[in-house]
């Protein structure tokens, strides 16, 4: 059996004082692709916030890569996003700078010194989401396809054990979005697992993955019979 990467067994999720998602029992394991599906405020983002640490849990056990979210400590989370990914709906590059340099950003904020190691590593990345060309541009002379190709080379360069998506496709066309969710399925069949949010149905289609549903403050696994009515 593939390595359980995430593991949420009657989790309970509040925001603030309100309960956004209860009951929750969700597993990832090493390979997966995950999607989750539900309408806007279902608690999706919400969900994946709890992955990394950015909101807590009151009730249920719940493990992400070997830590346990219900204990850890702050000190221990920058250690937890390390070995993570997360690719955001509105890119969050920075636009003054150009592609290279927003990825060089990144790798010496989390300890990269070497020029030789940080230059390969980058065109590694790029080479990966075909960007390999596009090193020397800022941001606003890239399209919205190529700025998301961007983030996900961006989300990447740790090569991370699990990529969180939060609506990759939501400002693209969908053509543009279809190709963005091949990009994404390639990468989580050569390493790094996705758990992707996203109100398109169709990719679920072309691109089969576990599935869970958020709706009425709980969410349940989804079986391809049902979303491929």
């Amino acid at each position: 059996m593939s390595e359980n990467l995430i593991c949420y067994r009657n989790v309970e999720i509040h925001q603030q004082d309100q309960c956004v998602l209860s009951g929750v029992n969700l597993e990832l394991h090493k390979g997966e692709f995950l999607y989750l599906i539900g309408k806007v405020g279902s608690g999706k983002t919400t969900l994946l916030k709890t992955f990394y640490g950015e909101l807590d849990i009151r009730e249920g056990d719940a493990d992400v890569l070997g830590y346990n979210m219900r204990k850890i400590k702050r000190k221990h989370i920058p250690q937890l996003r390390r070995r993570l990914g997360i690719v955001f709906q509105d890119f969050q590059l920075l636009i003054d700078r150009s592609v290279h340099d927003n990825l060089e950003f990144v790798l010496r904020a989390t300890g990269w010194k070497n020029k030789n190691q940080i230059r390969n590593r980058i065109e590694e990345v790029l080479t990966q989401v075909s960007m390999q060309h596009k090193g020397y541009k800022l941001p606003n002379e890239l399209s919205g396809g190529e700025q998301q190709r961007i983030t996900i080379a961006r989300a990447t360069l740790h090569s991370p054990d699990i990529i969180l998506a939060d609506e990759p496709t939501g400002n693209l066309d969908p053509e543009t979005g279809k190709a963005i969710t091949e990009l994404l399925y390639t990468i989580s069949k050569s390493g790094s697992s996705v758990v992707m949010t996203t109100h398109n149905m169709l990719l679920l289609k072309e691109f089969p993955g576990k599935v869970y549903q958020c709706a009425n403050h709980e969410i349940s696994p989804i079986t391809e019979e049902i979303y491929n009515q």
